[in-house]
């Protein structure tokens, strides 16, 4: 069974991958940042147990949608033909990354989770998103993010 402190250890290594990304990219450049996005990826994502439903909070048209490993690469890293209009959401500096919890449900290895995330950048801007994780444990036991959707708030 999946534990809510699982829940919390998952999202704390998603966003402590996001700011790798930034990190290598900022040190070595696009192929370190690639390397590092590829291996968060591998970590966090379950594309081993089938496609990942991931909606990234800047993606539009038909790329708005992600099932593919390769598609949430090109959306962390960008430097893809295939996907011309990713900027590199994983490149934007981040320095912080923490979530607040609006509710979560969990049967057995299944677990969702929704709430805010607040991601700040080098200049100490805060960008919040709407998320919602769904997660699977894998033959190992290891919790895989199997959902993942995304959205900036909405501005009445």
């Amino acid at each position: 069974m999946i534990t809510e402190s699982e829940l919390a250890a998952a999202r704390e290594a998603w966003g402590a991958g996001l700011i790798a990304i930034a990190k290598a990219y900022e040190a070595d450049g696009i192929d370190a940042a690639r390397e590092v996005a590829s291996r968060v990826l591998d970590e966090a994502y379950g594309y081993e147990l089938g496609p990942v439903l991931f909606k990234p909070t800047m993606a539009s048209g038909d790329q708005t949608f992600r099932p593919t490993r390769a598609g949430a690469l090109s959306y962390f890293v960008g430097h893809d033909p295939d996907f011309p209009l990713d900027g590199g959401f994983g490149l934007k500096g981040w320095r912080d990354v923490r979530s607040e919890t609006a509710a979560t449900f969990i049967d057995g290895d299944v677990a969702m989770w929704m709430g805010w995330v607040h991601m700040t950048d080098a200049d100490g801007q805060v960008t919040t998103a709407d998320k919602s994780w769904g997660y699977s444990k894998d033959a190992d036991g290891v919790l895989r993010i199997v959902l993942h959707h995304s959205s900036l708030p909405y501005q009445p």
